[in-house]
């Protein structure tokens, strides 16, 4: 699989998948970006240009990226597949593989949630399908501004299940960093922990490293990782660690004062002033947000384990009905999450 000569699609080439592709193509990698109609548009008229947090910033020219809306031209060249959709869109995403791509293409889910590698496995049968996790945060430019521009935010390495020697190689590149893990369910329900605080960005409408250096945000999440962290428990769940952290810490950093916590937590604050969540940017495009997937996966575990999680379900009411709304972010103050549900802010 490390041969360089492998082609590589990415099915949903939104934030994630053009940061993804756009770091592929420019070290080399065969890469075909199966994307919407804006993003292709975009694309084709201005290009890429791909930046991180650590000042990379780099270009590709249209003619030398290969973006496509259509699957079925696209999903039988690929010799590995990685899945960047939204999790509502992984069973649409399945049949589509399914339908067009070659048995032996190896599929890879980087997605946010849990169970999106489990939903492509139980949609294409025998395929080889392996979990991921992207750590960091991409920002997409605003419609209308070329070249698309997508920049990381935040920093870390992807993780992918151990499954195929050479992905790391084939897929590791600058800017892209990847690693293997042997234990993917841990590191996604880590993972997972730290993401309910998007549904915070996104209810409140600030950059995330605003958001995290407020104390009253910080206790907000703390509370819901402290209810993840009781269902987790009772279902005999670990979670692996954050930013370097043991999981059961990360509520009492988080409620630490603001002067302590931005002292101690450095990793965590390492983040681009402007960066928010993509679920923020579902809100403010009137799409359908991740909140099932994300706060969701926590309320389904703790029904099954008989364990309360009050604050996770304000949060998914408060984000279905700033969803209902269709109106982008409703620009919530903390006292407005914790108390009972009033008007929006003005």
């Amino acid at each position: 699989m490390a041969d360089k000569d492998k082609r590589i699609v990415i099915a949903g080439a939104g934030s994630i998948g053009c940061y993804a592709g756009g770091c592929l193509t420019l070290a080399g990698r065969k890469v075909i970006l199966l994307a919407r109609p804006r993003i292709e548009a975009a694309l084709r008229q201005g290009g890429l240009r791909v930046s991180d947090l650590q000042g990379r910033d780099r270009s590709i020219k249209p003619e030398a990226l290969a973006v496509t809306t259509d699957p079925a031209a696209t999903l039988p060249q690929a010799d590995v597949i990685l899945v960047t959709v939204k999790s509502g869109a992984t069973q649409d995403m399945a049949d589509l593989i399914k339908a067009h791509a070659r048995p032996d293409a190896v599929v890879i889910s980087l997605q946010n949630g849990v169970d999106n590698a489990d939903r492509l496995r139980a949609g294409l049968g025998r395929r080889t399908v392996l979990a991921g996790m992207v750590p960091f945060n991409v920002v997409q430019s605003p419609d209308g501004e070329l070249p698309l521009r997508v920049h990381r935010a935040s920093d870390g390495k992807v993780m992918v299940e151990d499954g195929d020697a050479g992905l790391v190689g084939l897929l590791g590149v600058e800017g892209f960093a990847v690693e293997a893990h042997g234990d993917m369910k841990a590191v996604l329900w880590g993972k997972l922990l730290m993401n309910l605080n998007n549904a915070l960005v996104a209810l409140s409408g600030l950059p995330l490293a605003t958001e995290l250096a407020d104390r009253r945000w910080r206790l907000i999440l703390a509370s819901q990782i402290d209810e993840a962290l009781t269902a987790l428990k009772a279902s005999g769940i670990e979670p692996a660690r954050i930013a370097g952290l043991r999981p059961a810490l990360l509520p009492k950093v988080l409620r630490l004062p603001d002067w302590l916590f931005k002292l101690l937590a450095r990793r965590m604050l390492a983040i681009d002033p402007q960066a928010r969540s993509s679920m923020w940017d579902d809100l403010q495009r009137g799409r359908p947000t991740e909140i099932d997937d994300l706060q969701g996966a926590i309320l389904r575990l703790a029904g099954k384990a008989g364990t309360p999680v009050p604050t996770v379900q304000r949060i998914i009411a408060l984000v279905r009905a700033a969803e209902a709304e269709r109106l982008g972010s409703p620009g919530l103050a903390p006292e407005q999450i914790v108390a009972p549900a009033g008007r929006r802010s003005t």
